[in-house]
């Protein structure tokens, strides 16, 4: 188990890196911050020369990989870090520059246990791309396929590993001392970031998420999948079909290409809503640099290192909230967070539903080039602090999601309307599953489960009330107070002038 002294260091010496760029001045000045984290900032930032405009995500890149990750997380969570701080923990870059091919061959050689000739005819060199976690080469398979491998950085398990570790005791001190910090929930936000983590870090499972997410894309053939070819893949290894296409942030190829920007742009809309809210598994980096352009207006998705998860009830709800929104019934959006437990039910629905129609009314009927997504999330957040509404950790990659994709679909169709390309998807989801038929198959389903756990019951029933033996039942006996004087001897000694007492009464009797 790693000394409180040791998460103290790193803290203090990734707080010194902070500190230069200016990035510990928020920290200091919220009053919500409790005041040992306060004096841990100013003991970080102690003469160092502080910028006058604070650099956010160029203190998390120069920490290093694993800050790189949590800083992407934390952009996502203003009410955490602030506005100002999330909005530029955007613009944070997971590149970093590539690791030898020397290396990156060793690595291979080890985790498939064989020659590479084997399974490549060639693999290029320099890569096209090198991350925090990985980096990815050009290869061709001895079969003459074109593929892209990505192959885990040497070493990086170990760093993220005790990275973690002090992020998870930081968030456990934070938590302790109650108030807006107990709120926010801050080790499971760490834990969250952790199971991420957990699956970019086993490429098996990136394969694995690939796959799925390409099963529950096949209703929606205009969002392509590449496939893995699992013969050439392992934990420390990744290689999948080559895509050949445009990438979304270059306008002006796009455009050159001939392709139709606002069909590109509706097109990534509905293939997110169909991600999030009908199949509850979604692609949780759609950025830019990941979405491709193909021919026929298609587009392709690579990097499924970070997938988000929701259950059906919980999509049912969001889907609800969604339409709520959309068509400005702030009354149901309201019960169902009451519904769902988001928010505390000491508070009024009414009240609630007034403070959500002040954030979304002036937000409908507006083009995405018109709305001030960072005002309303500020006013979602405050909602959320007047009302004691604690942090969902499972919706938190779906609000980073739904920021990344409007803001790509913006950049494709500046004058794009989120409610209006929402509506006819989100409105048919849910009449097919909060209608009549739905309804009674969901009864149904639950009856038949409940019938079929019968036979179970009673044996656990029997297990716990079993019959009577062969020996009769015991007569019901007076309850006797037992008195407990002292300890030691003096209740060895009462306990044998009692054990006397009873046998001089019994000769008595006799």
């Amino acid at each position: 188990m790693t000394q409180p002294v040791v998460h103290l260091w790193r803290l203090l010496k990734w707080g010194r890196i902070l500190a230069r760029h200016g990035a510990l001045r928020g920290i200091e000045r919220d009053l919500n911050t409790p005041a040992p984290v306060r004096r841990l900032a100013r003991i970080a930032r102690f003469g160092a020369r502080v910028p006058a405009v604070p650099r956010y995500a160029d203190a998390f890149q120069a920490i290093g990989p694993a800050a790189i990750k949590l800083g992407q997380t934390l952009a996502t969570r203003p009410d955490l870090v602030g506005e100002d701080a999330a909005h530029d923990l955007l613009r944070l870059q997971d590149a970093l520059p590539p690791v030898p091919f020397e290396a990156i061959e060793r690595v291979m050689a080890a985790s498939f246990g064989r020659p590479l000739s084997d399974l490549f005819a060639a693999i290029d060199a320099v890569p096209i791309g090198a991350a925090s976690i990985a980096q990815v080469h050009r290869a061709t398979t001895t079969d003459g396929r074109q593929v892209a491998v990505k192959v885990l950085r040497p070493g990086v398990e170990a760093e993220f590993t005790k990275a973690i570790d002090t992020y998870e005791w930081a968030a456990a001190q934070v938590e302790a001392m109650g108030g807006e910090a107990a709120r926010l929930r801050p080790r499971l936000v760490i834990a969250s970031f952790k199971r991420w983590t957990a699956r970019e870090l086993d490429l098996r499972r990136e394969g694995a998420s690939a796959s799925e997410l390409a099963e529950g894309m096949e209703a929606e053939p205009d969002f392509v999948v590449p496939a893995i070819d699992w013969q050439r893949t392992s934990g420390k290894v990744l290689t999948l079909e080559w895509v050949d296409g445009i990438k979304l942030s270059n306008r002006d190829a796009l455009i050159a290409a001939g392709h139709d920007l606002p069909a590109l742009a509706t097109k990534l809309v509905r293939a997110f809503l169909r991600q999030a809210i009908a199949e509850g598994f979604f692609h949780a980096d759609m950025h830019q640099g990941n979405l491709f352009a193909l021919p026929g207006d298609r587009i392709a998705a690579i990097d499924f290192g970070i997938m988000g998860r929701i259950d059906r009830r919980a999509r049912v709800w969001l889907a609800e909230i969604l339409y709520g929104l959309i068509t400005g019934n702030y009354r149901r959006v309201a019960e169902i967070h009451f519904e769902a437990g988001y928010v505390p039910p000491h508070h009024d629905v009414a009240e609630f539903a007034t403070a959500l129609r002040a954030v979304g009314e002036p937000m409908r009927g507006l083009p995405v080039k018109d709305m001030s997504v960072g005002a309303m999330l500020d006013g979602l957040f405050t909602i959320t602090r007047d009302f004691d509404m604690q942090t969902q950790p499972h919706l938190l990659l779906l609000q980073k999601t739904m920021v990344v994709v409007e803001g790509v679909a913006t950049a494709l169709d500046p004058d794009i309307n989120m409610w209006e390309s929402s509506e006819p998807f989100v409105g048919e989801w849910l009449r097919t599953e909060l209608g009549p038929e739905a309804a009674l198959a969901d009864r149904l389903i639950d009856d038949l489960r409940t019938v079929a756990r019968l036979p179970a019951l009673i044996r656990n029933i029997e297990r716990r009330y079993p019959s009577p033996g062969g020996a009769p039942p015991a007569p019901p006996l007076r309850e006797i107070e037992v008195v407990r004087v002292g300890g030691g001897w003096r209740y060895g000694l009462v306990a044998l002038i009692a054990a006397g007492a009873g046998v001089a009464a019994t000769l008595l009797i006799h």
